[in-house]
């Protein structure tokens, strides 16, 4: 792996987010495998070389995967793309940067700085994106490591229970543990002593830790899968439903990659091969909808979103610092829990906001006028930086009370 794309694969795996993970597989993994082999499972009996191979195995596979998810990747539309049709075009959203449509179920991610196939989030613990290509390792993944934490927490808790069993006495007002019994077991070969069992404990913590955390996750993961959507689809379909009965209209908006069966959506990510179904960029839709109805409905979101925007203007400079500690203590403490980037302002800035928080605001800054298109950088800004105009940004009519935050 030489060149630029191993140069652009070593800074994903320097980041704080695979250091963290790897470093957290990396302690239990080797924490479990030692307690076992040294103090509770040794490898002399048949049991304890089962339980070893099985510890392995968890490790390998985990990481197995976690590269899997990070360096394959999601998929990216290719440069330029554009539908076999030009008439399509009209259903599609154009990405500037991209210089290409989005094709059905892409998304552009400003962290990969492209547009990528069936994108579901950008994950920090990866350091990439979840989409078309590594859905499926991404999902094991966060099976394999709650599993394999369960398995090491059952090692950490028989080590302790066994070491300190014969060593622990109870008085009237204290409980004494006698750690130098340990020098004198002729089974061991190194002594279990407080340092084992402080590492043993810390490594518990973090076993238990990741089960409950990754464990959610893929929950979370799975409800989707099943339904054939990702996070961001089920996002956009609770949205549409919001819209519908906002403008109460008649219509009805139906989810058109379910394929109906909660099995034949789970294949359309889990495949014997390992290789997804499809090539990303064209998908089956069920019968009755239109190959472009998800991209149609964003098309409505967008405009929706246009329209209900609400036009504010910087009062007070703000340098674009995650937590502001000049802004008040409400406003730093408060802060957007997000990766999504914050905006600097000026006094005078516009700023078209679509959503937002007590203390704080989502918006475009306006850096042009050049109509829809201006270039605009997005993102969250305190809300006690801005006033709103008298007139409404995209209807220059007076603003009457606040719009509903999206």
């Amino acid at each position: 792996m030489g060149g630029p794309g191993g140069l652009r694969e070593v800074r994903r795996l320097c980041h704080w987010g695979p250091l963290v993970a790897l470093s957290v597989v990396i302690v239990c993994s080797a924490t479990a495998i030692a307690d076992a082999v040294l103090w509770y499972w040794p490898l002399d009996t048949a049991g304890g070389s089962v339980n070893f191979i099985m510890l392995l195995n968890w490790t390998v596979m985990i990481l197995y995967n976690y590269f899997n998810a990070m360096f394959v990747g999601p998929g990216y539309v290719p440069l330029g793309w554009t539908p076999e049709k030009s008439q399509d075009c009209m259903y599609l959203q154009y990405c500037k940067v991209c210089q290409s449509y989005k094709a059905p179920r892409s998304h552009h991610c400003r962290k990969c700085n492209r547009c990528v196939m069936k994108m579901d989030h950008h994950c920090p613990w990866i350091n990439n994106c979840c989409g078309y290509q590594n859905h499926a390792s991404f999902t094991l993944f966060l099976l394999l490591a709650p599993l394999g934490c369960i398995h090491a927490s059952f090692i950490f808790v028989m080590t302790m229970y066994t070491q300190l069993y014969n060593r622990i006495s109870f008085g009237w007002s204290s409980v004494k543990i006698d750690m130098s019994a340990a020098k004198r077991d002729p089974r061991t070969i190194i002594p279990f002593g407080l340092s084992a069992f402080a590492a043993s404990l810390f490594a518990l913590g973090l076993a238990l830790g990741t089960t409950i955390a990754v464990g959610m996750l893929f929950i979370i993961q799975m409800k989707v899968i099943l339904t054939n959507k990702t996070s961001i689809e089920s996002w956009i379909e609770e949205k549409a439903k919001d819209r519908i009965q906002y403008y109460q209209t008649d219509e009805t908006f139906i989810f058109p990659y379910d394929m109906g069966s909660k099995w034949k959506n789970f294949k359309q990510v889990f495949t014997w091969s390992g290789i997804p179904e499809g090539d990303g960029l064209d998908w089956p839709v069920r019968e009755g909808c239109h190959r472009y109805s998800l991209t149609i409905e964003q098309l409505k979101q967008k405009a929706d979103k246009r329209v209900r925007s609400v036009r504010y203007r910087a009062i007070e400079d703000y340098s674009g610092v995650c937590c502001p500690v000049t802004k008040g203590v409400k406003t730093f403490f408060t802060t957007p829990c997000t990766e999504e980037p914050r905006i600097a302002l000026s006094k005078g800035d516009l700023i078209l906001a679509t959503r937002g928080l007590k203390h704080w605001m989502y918006g475009e800054k306006i850096l042009n006028s050049a109509g829809d298109g201006g270039i605009r950088e997005r993102g969250w800004f305190p809300r006690k930086c801005v006033e709103k105009c008298q007139y409404d940004s995209e209807t220059d009519q007076p603003v009457d009370g606040e719009k509903k935050s999206r």
